[in-house]
């Protein structure tokens, strides 16, 4: 309880920041927990890998070293032959040299822009060509779960305890056809040593690299998502970076793979004058973070809607799932009202990206392009920027989307513009599931639950 000298709104200011570092500090464990999970996975899978070429080993020593650990530890989970199949592919694609080649590429990528991009995925995609070939790691097709989420605590095991589990799992091995043990499995080194000898470098090295590379970012669901795909390694990074700053959930990246997400935004030349109408850095980041087409869901739109209702429920659309509209971007306004003169505007859709620190004018159109649409949109932009735009914004950009184009048409309609406008084309798709859509809340749910978290956060602070 508050000491009665101390001012109501200051004690609740106060309450709030600690509450704030609380929710922080959740936040940091269980990312750190996320790290440590997959730091022990790649372990794990990476110890395999050196042990079944050292040793002579086959594929059979993965469903024996999963059935030693059940027997040993009935209590742990995510040990299944299909998950320490992914534990070895994951090691396997991503050794060392590749999460070290990532860190720079992250520094290369802090304005990414789409020449950028596209360079570093060609120097990604030729170190993975020039690594060893996968050989007996593809998840078997077992109906058995794969566990992608457990707490740390009940995933990691002692490395003296793995190693009596591989030798264990070595002796189940003397009656099958696998190749005869050169040396005796007591020989083996621990995890630690094993990495240390296969990478050459100090542990506490080894670990700080993987904990700074993407791949550290993600959960494990996602990772198998990756795995599953038939992406070059230059593309898997980018949607890892992605992933981690749009902050998607594994099914939201399973959609943005599936819809062809990274050929949409690296798409070389989109409409639009950019180059004409911006200063050269954010010219070249608004062309990378526009895509081309867009793919949004159709919700409730009828099969033979009109323009009006087309339009509407795609505002609505886009306003509730900026997850399409990409990184940066937050909902300012649906049909803003501007007054100019004695008649009344409205414009479709007014959004705010926060890397281009500029407001962004989307208009909407059910039909295909035609150049007297430029015009409006032209009109819109002096207007935002007369009443709207502040004085540190940068100058607003406008983007229309129609269903479809032609891109010299599209190109010639632009010229003699001096606002920063871009044309890309829209798709209407039912692929998102109605899961999908339910685990997207509208802003209303969204602050309904942080307050009933900030209450409960209170409440336990009184007791």
């Amino acid at each position: 309880m508050s000491d009665k000298n101390t001012p109501r709104v200051e004690f609740s200011d106060f309450i709030h920041a600690i509450g704030s570092e609380i929710e922080q500090a959740q936040v940091r464990t269980v990312s750190a927990a996320n790290v440590q999970m997959l730091l022990h996975y790649w372990k794990v899978g990476n110890f395999i890998l050196h042990s079944q070429q050292r040793l002579g080993w086959g594929s059979k020593v993965v469903d024996n070293i999963s059935e030693a650990i059940r027997e040993m530890y009935p209590q742990k989970k995510g040990y299944s032959p299909r998950n320490l199949r992914y534990m070895c592919k994951f090691a396997a694609l991503y050794p060392l040299a590749v999460l070290n080649r990532m860190l720079v590429a992250n520094k290369e990528l802090e304005i990414p822009t789409v020449r950028k991009v596209l360079d570093v995925a060609k120097v990604l995609n030729a170190l993975e060509i020039g690594q060893e070939p996968l050989a007996q790691l593809q998840p078997a097709n077992s109906e058995e779960n794969v566990i992608v989420q457990q707490p740390v605590a009940q995933l990691q095991l002692p490395h003296t305890e793995l190693n009596i589990i591989l030798q264990e799992a070595t002796a189940k091995l003397q009656t099958s056809d696998t190749i005869i043990l050169q040396e005796p499995p007591a020989k083996l080194k621990s995890v630690p040593e094993t990495l240390v000898a296969i990478m050459q470098e100090p542990l506490v090295q080894i670990e700080n690299t993987f904990a700074k590379s993407p791949i550290a970012h993600i959960n494990w669901a996602s990772h198998m998502i990756l795995m599953n795909k038939n992406l070059p390694l230059g593309v898997r990074y980018w949607y890892m970076r992605e992933a981690v700053e749009c902050g998607w959930s594994s099914n939201i990246l399973d959609m943005q793979i599936d819809s062809g997400l990274f050929q949409r935004q690296m798409k070389e030349g989109k409409v639009n004058n950019f180059t004409k109408t911006l200063p050269d850095v954010q010219s070249d980041l608004a062309n990378y973070l526009f895509r081309d087409p867009y793919i949004f869901d159709t919700m409730n739109i009828k099969d033979k809607a009109d323009e009006r209702d087309i339009e509407r429920q795609l505002v609505e659309h886009v306003s509730k799932y900026l997850v399409e509209m990409g990184t940066g971007f937050a909902f300012v306004a649906r049909q803003k009202h501007f007054q100019v003169g004695d008649k009344d505007y409205y414009t479709d859709l007014i959004l705010y990206n926060i890397k281009l620190h500029a407001y962004v004018v989307v208009e909407l159109k059910a039909t295909p392009f035609q150049p007297e649409y430029m015009g409006q949109l032209n009109f819109y932009l002096n207007v935002v920027n007369d009443q709207l735009k502040g004085e540190h914004d940068n100058k607003t950009i406008g983007l229309l989307l129609c269903r479809g184009k032609d891109e010299l048409t599209a190109q010639y309609a632009l010229e003699g513009y001096n606002q920063p406008m871009g044309v890309s084309d829209y798709q209407l798709s039912k692929a998102i599931p109605e899961e999908l859509k339910s685990a997207l809340p509208s802003i209303e749910a969204v602050e309904q639950e942080l307050s009933q978290v900030l209450e409960q956060k209170w409440a336990s602070l009184q007791t």
